[in-house]
């Protein structure tokens, strides 16, 4: 980032530059299928080699997002997810048309019903940038989660939540947006896993 461009950033752009890994052979055609799929008009989108980068309205990154968790998931490889969203980094000028745009509509049936019936595990850490009361803050976080019944426990460095995808993603756009509230500049950090082959001996 230069300095000219650490003056122009857009405070009400959310990003989120995340990657999927499908444990398969097939993780090129699981991956473009999942992008494919999905409605990404209303988000400005790049992918290269490493990762996909989303901005736009919080609706909009969020349930972007858990489309897109939810179209790779459906042929049941297990898959893991690394993503971080920000908002109000001053350097987040691009995509600032994307914020005109219309409320996100229902998720298709099809992606609907995955998102209700599909089981993730996750971790995610919250950071309010510049607030010195960011353990309150990170303390009411993880409160909401218990609220929305996705919160496990705490771990080392973050706070596990487990539940569908739909709910999952809920906990994680409450979380953020009423951090949002306190904090000018927000980071948050999600590792997610889906189909674990884990995950079945855990329910055994």
């Amino acid at each position: 980032m230069n300095q000219q461009n650490s003056c122009n950033g857009n405070p009400n752009i959310v990003g989120c530059r995340f990657s999927l890994y499908p444990m398969a052979d097939s993780f090129v055609d699981v991956i473009k299928t999942a992008l494919a799929s999905v409605d990404t008009s209303n988000v400005w989108m790049e992918t290269d080699d490493v990762s996909t980068c989303i901005r736009g309205t919080e609706a909009h990154v969020f349930s972007t997002l858990e489309a897109l968790l939810a179209a790779a998931s459906k042929d049941g490889v297990h898959i893991a997810l690394n993503a971080n969203f920000s908002a109000g980094c001053p350097g987040d000028s691009e995509g600032d048309v994307y914020l005109d745009a219309e409320p996100p509509k229902e998720l298709p049936v099809s992606l609907k019903e995955l998102s209700s019936s599909t089981y993730v595990g996750s971790q995610f850490a919250l950071y309010p940038m510049g607030t010195a009361d960011y353990m309150d803050i990170i303390y009411e976080a993880c409160k909401t989660a218990t609220e929305i019944g996705t919160f496990s426990k705490g771990v080392h460095y973050a706070s596990r939540l487990d539940g569908s995808i739909d709910k999952v993603i809920e906990t994680l756009a409450t979380v953020f947006k009423q951090t949002r509230t306190r904090s000018s500049h927000v980071v948050m950090t999600w590792q997610a896993s889906v189909h674990s082959p884990s995950h079945k001996k855990e329910n055994e």
